[in-house]
């Protein structure tokens, strides 16, 4: 067989891997090379035909390959004398995961070729940024795939593990809230859970995830991704809600602040540039805008630094627009998408989310895991789900007034239960109900 272009594909490799499977046929079982990932067609074709054979428990050699293909297709996968060649060109099977990541590289190689080739061309005639953040998606996959454990290795974790038992972590493991009763129930927020926080409009999610963007900026990064507020807007609430100033006197300070006013907002507006807090608020983001930008985040401080990201709120995210037509699987995706990113990163994830308005309609207007809006993903994907519920917000005349519960209705590695936080409207502040 001729040589096609050696600087996209290893023929050698791609004979090798496929040869070996002739000579040692358990090898199958551990074959992670994909018909796709190699070049040649033919043995793209002859890498099914095995997968099938193997899967039908049949044997694998050159009669039932023949049997299998038919005799008038046998030249798709190179005819009986190129099979029979094959088997003569294989090296050695004990180097057979070598050959696999041989292969392997190639097919990324030719992937990120693709992708340059892409960005180029959609450059000239496309939307610039939504070309470069695309890029950048597509290249942070093929990155992932290769540095993926292959082989599942486990005994480095293990030793992790041990060494982690050793140690006294105490009660707070991951990035704190800031609030006693919630951290005691959750141990801290984990890196790589992806948290989702529901509640009906003006209960206060966006105060309450800023509270805790603000509270993580303090030690780690607190990132906020606002799909809703402008930068502005964002940090007017920061700055209310540290310097303790109301935020009716915040939309017009030169007239309404008082001498304790801008004592206290000059304090507040300190302490956050002191901290660790990032905003981003173009508006119609999509979900590789966030990844690039976290991804860029991640690479200037490097693992050892504990991020907390915040989305106000998740059906804002402009998801893939082969799902314009399908709202539900539009959001599954995202939903999926911001887990996977999550674990990728080593970061925790806290997505807001509407609920449906089958909440006014029951008499005990708590809400539930089936009060989610439009997609049972996101239950699915979420590693915590937290519903956020005001009395005073349903009642005026309630007694459990500026109180609010906060409803730990999932938590895949924890307990469920509910806490009370104090909630200072004016402020836009939560504090332990103690205080």
């Amino acid at each position: 067989m001729l040589m096609i272009d050696t600087g996209l594909f290893n023929q050698q490799a791609e004979e090798a891997v496929v040869g070996s499977l002739f000579l040692k046929e358990e090898l199958v079982k551990e074959c992670t090379v994909l018909p796709e990932q190699l070049y040649l067609e033919p043995l793209q074709n002859l890498l099914s035909v095995i997968k099938r054979l193997d899967e039908k428990g049949k044997p694998i050699d050159v009669i039932s390959v023949l049997e299998e293909v038919g005799e008038e297709n046998i030249q798709s996968v190179g005819g009986i004398s190129y099979i029979t060649e094959l088997v003569g060109r294989v090296p050695t099977t004990e180097n057979f995961h070598l050959y696999q990541s041989i292969v392997k590289e190639y097919h990324q190689k030719r992937n990120i070729i693709g992708i340059a080739d892409k960005i180029i061309s959609n450059a000239h005639e496309g939307d610039f940024t939504k070309t470069v953040n695309e890029g950048i998606h597509h290249l942070m996959e093929i990155e992932e795939d290769q540095t993926n454990d292959e082989l599942g290795e486990i005994k480095t974790t293990l030793v992790e593990f041990y060494q982690d038992c050793e140690k006294d972590l105490g009660e707070i493991q991951g990035i704190p809230s800031g609030f006693i009763e919630l951290d005691r129930l959750t141990g801290g927020f984990q890196e790589s859970d992806f948290i989702v926080v529901g509640a009906r409009p003006s209960v206060g999610k966006t105060a309450f995830a800023l509270n805790i963007a603000l509270n993580s900026s303090e030690h780690d990064i607190g990132i906020v991704f606002s799909l809703e507020m402008s930068k502005k807007q964002l940090l007017k609430r920061a700055a209310s809600c540290i310097g303790n100033i109301n935020s009716t006197k915040m939309r017009n300070p030169r007239k309404c602040f008082e001498e304790d006013d801008w004592s206290h907002l000059s304090y507040a507006l300190g302490k956050v540039s002191q901290s660790n807090l990032h905003i981003f608020d173009k508006a119609g983001m999509d979900i590789h805008y966030i990844w690039s930008k976290l991804r860029k985040i991640r690479s200037v401080h490097g693992e050892k630094k504990r991020m907390l990201v915040v989305i106000d709120y998740l059906q804002l995210i402009i998801g893939d627009p082969k799902h314009k037509q399908n709202r539900q699987a539009e959001i599954s995706e995202i939903s999926r998408t911001l887990k996977t990113m999550a674990r990728e990163l080593n970061l925790v994830v806290i997505a807001l989310s509407q609920l449906s308005r089958g909440v006014e309609s029951r008499q005990d207007k708590r809400p539930l895991l089936s009060d989610l809006r439009e997609s049972g993903q996101i239950e699915q994907d979420a590693d915590v789900i937290a519903f956020l519920y005001r009395d005073d917000y349903y009642d005026k005349n309630s007694n459990q007034k500026n109180i609010i519960e906060v409803i730990m209705a999932k938590q895949r590695n924890g307990p469920i239960g509910t806490i009370q936080l104090a909630f200072m409207k004016e402020y836009g502040k939560f504090l332990n109900l103690n205080q």
